[in-house]
């Protein structure tokens, strides 16, 4: 897959289901639990009308017309203080390892500090180890336990940046 073929941009509302597929299989392949995790959220299977917010935003990336993952930023629900969250970060097995999960999250936290957040959070699951390793590149610190009000219970690793 050549790099020119490659867009990461905003999500349109057709996205939705190859973006659903996307998100899913993930969830399937690593051996994530399905419910207390994204695989179960209302919002899943409707991305597009999940970040119309002036405070959201969520990037997929596309190659020749097929959604091959995204993630995003919203406020972390339930929290006062200037604190996002990175969400529904997933990727295909088709484009993992290219550097492009990489460009994406550094959207995702420009993205954040232009809306204005003070601090970026995120839950992940211990099997997505190369996740792992670029949020820790990228000065995330680990947390003891959850903040906010994710409903993500089953997502076992809470980290959180200053912006």
């Amino acid at each position: 897959m050549s790099k020119d073929t490659i867009v990461i941009r905003e999500i349109l509302p057709q996205d939705n289901k190859e973006l659903e597929e996307v998100i899913r299989a993930c969830f399937h392949e690593f051996k994530i639990p399905l419910e207390g995790t994204a695989y179960s959220d209302a919002e899943t299977p409707r991305m597009y009308e999940s970040y119309q917010n002036d405070n959201d935003v969520y990037y997929v990336i596309e190659c020749n017309g097929e959604i091959l993952g995204g993630g995003g930023i919203k406020p972390l629900k339930d929290i006062e203080d200037k604190v996002c969250e990175i969400q529904k970060m997933y990727f295909s097995p088709t484009v993992r390892g290219q550097g492009y999960g990489k460009v994406l999250f550094e959207k995702c936290l420009q993205a954040a500090k232009v809306l204005g957040y003070k601090k970026c959070y995120l839950e992940s699951a211990s099997q997505l180890k190369a996740a792992i390793h670029i949020y820790e590149s990228y000065g995330f610190k680990y947390l003891p336990n959850a903040l906010g009000n994710t409903g993500h219970y089953s997502c076992g690793l809470w980290m959180i940046k200053d912006l």
